[in-house]
């Protein structure tokens, strides 16, 4: 009867022993696998960053505009209409006060050369009085003294480093790069460096223009267009393939005269446009550059 007795009380001390060397086991795994992971996280992270740097080359750019200064010449069908609503106008329209005291002026007439006119009814003989009539012509005459500026000259119109040239038309700034070994027309651009935003990449790309002087208002911190190329071949490397060039836009405040570097810049329309940038780099500027 011992025998059995023994069995049924060894049975249960045998599960418990195992019991614990099993969950030992596991809690010595668990222990070594996070001792390993985070040895396995900072390499993960270094790989990361090694991988995180591109090969392209980040540019910012100022697409900077001075907005019309005049309104443009009208076309023939503007001037038909312009006409028609004048008309229009004119036949709706109420007398003015000047109509008013013209036919005022006129009822008086009338009555000093008729027969019964009382001269008492009116100011005294001695003043004098001024009629519309000859308000109208000191009006003529200062007229025929003032002289409008005229809205095209050739001489200045022709600067393409004026910025008062095509007064009626939005310019866009553009600027001589060096990229390789060849000097392009740009937008004035300048490479990224470590500490500043795209937009302060593009504001100092402004004020590295040659003799520029000249102050925008930005519209906004985030950039309105971007432009990817390669570089020549000739100085192409694994760690510097191209550049990636995000532009701003902005509006011309102001500008102070000053010493201009002939060559360093240009102001030039939309429409000419074509004939200084190559074709990818104009289909990009075309999307956000607005021809107002």
């Amino acid at each position: 009867m011992a025998a059995p007795v023994c069995k049924m009380v060894a049975r249960p001390l045998r599960n418990f022993l195992t019991c614990i060397s099993g969950t030992y086991l596991q809690n010595s795994l668990c222990r070594g696998l996070s001792v390993t992971v985070p040895g396995i996280n900072v390499l993960k992270s270094k790989e990361a960053t090694v991988s995180a740097v591109s090969p392209w080359k980040l540019h910012g750019a100022i697409c900077l505009q001075r907005l019309p200064v005049v309104s443009k010449q009208r076309n023939p069908i503007e001037d038909q209409f312009a006409e028609l609503m004048h008309q229009v106008e004119l036949e709706k329209s109420l007398l003015s006060d000047h109509e008013l005291r013209l036919l005022e002026d006129a009822d008086r007439i009338s009555r000093q050369q008729s027969g019964d006119y009382d001269s008492d009814e009116e100011d005294a003989a001695d003043q004098e009085i001024i009629t519309a009539k000859d308000m109208e012509d000191a009006w003529e005459q200062k007229l025929q003294k003032y002289h409008t500026a005229p809205r095209l000259l050739e001489s200045v119109d022709m600067d393409f480093s004026s910025v008062d040239r095509c007064l009626g038309d939005s310019l866009i700034l553009l600027a001589k790069q060096q990229v390789g070994s060849e000097e392009l027309w740009l937008l004035p651009q300048l490479q990224w460096e470590a500490g500043e935003t795209l937009r302060q990449t593009a504001e100092r790309a402004l004020d590295t223009v040659p003799g520029a002087n000249f102050k925008a208002r930005f519209l906004g911190n985030t950039p309105c267009g971007v432009y990817k190329y390669k570089f020549p071949k000739a100085i192409r490397t694994e760690s510097s393939v191209g550049a990636k060039v995000f532009f701003f836009k902005a509006l011309l405040s102001s500008h102070s005269p000053s010493q201009t570097q002939k060559g360093a810049f240009m102001w030039v329309k939309k429409s000419e446009l074509q004939n200084y940038l190559k074709p990818e780099y104009l289909k990009q500027v075309n999307r956000f550059a607005i021809s107002i």
